[in-house]
């Protein structure tokens, strides 16, 4: 890949309050960097003395619940990824003990062709009780889901996620490339059905990107962002970005704030689209189409459509927003739908 100096580096600020911060990401529409907001969460202050210091400040709140982990060999340099047939995984995953799992990550501090350890999203309070009281944000008016990853190096492949993100870099250091969601088609997403985690991801290995193969990843790169962060920075990531995450040290935790900006009972996207493909994906062209037209009245670009012509009583599902009684009804009569 080309020298991350020559692509656009995200916005970063600096000097901001928690406060500041809510402000500025509720109108964001790309990445913003917050510099050092998160400096002074003692996670953040003992991995500055050492990784050792660091993983013993997580193991105190380690309450014995096994935690999910993978293991890829040396030759993968730290790819999570598919095989090479696209039916299962390169690494090995299972459930282990924090404190093993720690152990065996130190282990490896003298090889230099070390394998890979990674403990993806884990929920803080579950498995880290206490942790979150000092280490996570304390957002007014959100609930997120705070999660611990952590790890030696590694990279994750490019993948959106739904929800919000405010993720603090909190031991080692991090690499996000960020490309808005229209390059999706310059991503070459892969298979749709399973994904190393669990959301469908790029095909194209960052580290040494086939151009051949994958013509239209130049044309991604000329809208990428680059967001290289140090420990205690925080880095707000917004619905629907995808995002290709490099740790870059020896031991490195990033905790993540996910949340929606839509209440629950909406849903996920997701299923619409699973759906979607179900019924519409294979129809004639003209076919889709024609639905496309429809999605576009009623979903895409409903802001600028006048539902005048419509008694306010008789909207039911078109009501705007959409409450819960309504949500309710559609979800029961697509269930009762899909039983015929």
């Amino acid at each position: 890949m080309q020298s991350t100096t020559s692509l656009a580096q995200v916005k970063t600020l600096q000097g901001l309050s928690l406060a500041d911060v809510l402000s500025f990401i509720h109108a964001a529409d790309s990445p913003i960097i917050f510099k050092g907001l998160c400096k002074d969460w003692p996670l953040v202050k003992a991995g500055l003395l050492s990784d050792a210091s660091a993983a013993d400040y997580l193991r105190q709140f380690y309450q014995g619940l096994p935690v999910s982990a993978c293991y890829i060999e040396p030759e993968h340099q730290g790819r999570v990824f598919y095989n090479a047939a696209q039916n299962g995984f390169n690494y090995q995953g299972g459930k282990i003990d924090f404190n093993q799992l720690l152990d065996r990550l130190f282990a490896l501090n003298s090889q230099d062709n070390a394998p890979t350890y990674y403990m993806g999203s884990t929920e803080i309070n579950n498995w880290f009780p206490g942790l979150a009281q000092h280490n996570s944000l304390q957002l007014e008016g959100i609930t997120p889901l705070t999660s611990v990853w952590l790890g030696n190096r590694s990279r994750i492949a490019a993948h959106y996620d739904f929800p919000q993100n405010l993720a603090c870099n909190a031991v080692g250091h991090r690499v996000f490339t960020l490309f808005p969601p229209e390059q999706i088609g310059n991503l070459y997403p892969g298979p749709m059905e399973f994904a190393p985690g669990g959301q469908d991801v790029s095909m194209v290995d960052f580290a040494a990107p086939d151009f051949e193969r994958f013509p239209k990843f130049a044309e991604a790169l000329q809208h990428a962002q680059i967001a290289q962060l140090e420990p205690g920075d925080l880095l707000f990531i917004p619905s629907m970005w995808w995002h290709h995450v490099e740790a870059q040290d020896a031991f490195n935790v990033l905790i993540s704030h996910w949340w929606r900006d839509t209440p629950a009972f909406l849903g996920r996207p997701n299923n619409a689209l699973s759906m979607a493909v179900l019924s519409l994906r294979s129809l004639p062209k003209a076919q889709r189409q024609a639905w496309k037209a429809i999605f576009d009245y009623y979903i895409f670009e409903h802001d600028d459509v006048s539902q005048e012509h419509i008694q306010p009583e008789a909207l039911n599902m078109l009501t705007k927003p959409l409450d819960e009684l309504n949500a309710r009804q559609i979800r029961a009569d697509l269930l009762n739908k899909l039983k015929r």
